[in-house]
C-alpha cells in the first residue's frame, strides 16, 4: 500500500505514522486503509498549497471548513464530503493521541447536509392505468383495488393500511382512524370513489376470506388472517408490470404520488403534513419538487390580483 504522496514534502512521517496505527494498533480492513490515506492525502496537500502548512498543530478549523467548501465547490456530493470528514476525524484523533496535537479540530466540523433524492412518483395517469387492470367482479382483486385506492388516496403507509381494522372506517363521516409510528392516532379523509370502493369491499368481497379465527383486520389474505406488507408488496409490483408501469413502483411510491398530487393542487404544504402524519415539516418538504411552471399557474389562478398582471405580461 503507498501511503504517503511524494508531493507532501513534511507531513508524510504523520502519514507514515497513521498508516502504521490504523493496519496494526485499530486494524482497519485493506479497503477503508485505503479510502481514508487517499482522503487524508489530498486534504494534507491541500494544506500545505493552501496555507503551507507543515506541522499538524497549525491546523485549525477553518483549514477544514475550506477544505469542505473546496470539495463543495468540485461538485463533490455531500455523502462523499462526510465520508471524507470521517477520514480526517480519525487522522486528528491519532495526532491527538500521539501529541502531536493538541485538539482535534475535525471534531468541532459539523456533517454537511445530505442532499434528500427527490422521490419517485407515478403520475395521475400512471395511477388510471394502475387501477385500470382489475377484475372488478373477482373477490381477490376487489380487495387489492380497494387496497391500492385507499392507499393512493389517504397517503397511507403500508404498515399503517396492513393494521387498519373495520372498526377503524367511519363510512359516514368519510374518514378512517390511522394509527402510525409511535402508535400515533390521525383523522384521514376519505374520497367517495374510495369509500365505494371499501364498501364494496366489505360487503362482497371481505366474506370471502374471512373465517371464525379472523380478527377485526380490514385487509384479509386468503386463509382470513391479517394481510402482510410483503404480499401487498408483491402484488402491486405484479400489477405495475402487468399495467405497463416502467417505474420501480412500491407501496411507499403511492403515498409519494398522493403527497406530490396534492402539493401540485396547491395544497398547503402543512395540511399534506398533518395527512402524512409526519412529525417535522422538514419531511414533508420533499415534495416541493414541484416544477416553477405549475407553481406560476397555481399562484395566478389563486391570488386575486395575479390574473390582471399575467395577462399584461402576456
Amino acid at each position: 500500500m503507498n501511503s504517503t504522496n511524494p508531493k507532501l514534502k513534511f507531513l508524510n512521517n504523520f502519514i507514515a505514522e497513521y498508516t502504521l496505527y490504523i493496519k496494526t494498533e485499530i486494524k482497519l480492513s485493506n479497503n477503508t486503509c485505503e479510502s481514508y490515506l487517499s482522503d487524508i492525502n489530498e486534504y494534507c496537500l491541500f494544506l500545505e498549497k493552501t496555507r503551507n502548512i507543515t506541522d499538524p498543530s497549525e491546523i485549525k478549523v477553518d483549514d477544514i471548513r475550506s477544505f469542505l467548501a473546496k470539495l463543495n465547490r468540485e461538485h463533490i456530493t455531500a455523502s462523499s464530503q462526510s465520508r471524507k470528514l470521517s477520514s480526517l476525524k480519525s487522522f486528528h484523533k491519532f495526532l491527538v493521541l500521539e501529541k502531536y496535537a493538541d485538539t482535534n479540530v475535525a471534531k468541532l466540523v459539523s456533517n454537511p447536509k445530505k442532499e434528500k433524492k427527490l422521490p419517485t412518483v407515478l403520475s395521475v395517469e400512471e395511477v388510471e392505468m394502475l387501477l385500470s387492470v382489475f377484475n372488478d367482479s373477482d373477490p381477490l382483486e376487489i380487495r387489492n383495488k380497494a387496497m391500492i385506492e385507499l392507499t393512493y388516496s389517504s397517503g397511507l403507509r403500508v404498515s399503517e393500511l396492513v393494521n387498519l381494522k373495520l372498526s377503524d372506517v367511519h363510512m359516514q363521516m368519510g374518514i378512517i382512524d390511522v394509527f402510525g409510528k409511535g402508535s400515533k392516532e390521525r383523522i384521514v379523509p376519505v374520497n367517495q370513489n374510495t369509500l365505494k370502493l371499501l364498501k364494496k369491499y366489505i360487503d362482497s368481497s371481505r366474506p370471502y376470506f374471512e373465517t371464525i379465527r379472523s380478527k377485526d383486520y380490514l385487509f384479509l389474505n386468503r386463509r382470513g388472517e391479517q394481510l402482510t406488507r410483503q404480499s401487498f408488496f408483491m402484488m402491486i409490483k405484479d400489477k405495475a408490470k402487468l399495467a405497463g408501469i416502467k417505474k420501480d413502483i412500491s407501496p411507499h411510491k403511492l403515498r409519494h404520488s398522493f403527497a406530490s398530487h396534492l402539493l401540485e393542487r396547491g395544497l398547503d404544504l402543512r395540511l399534506i403534513q398533518e395527512l402524512l402524519g409526519h412529525e417535522d415539516i422538514s419531511t414533508t418538504e420533499i415534495y416541493t419538487h414541484i416544477n416553477n411552471v405549475k407553481l406560476k399557474e397555481i399562484y395566478f389562478n389563486a391570488h386575486p390580483r395575479a390574473k390582471d398582471g399575467n395577462e399584461n405580461n402576456e
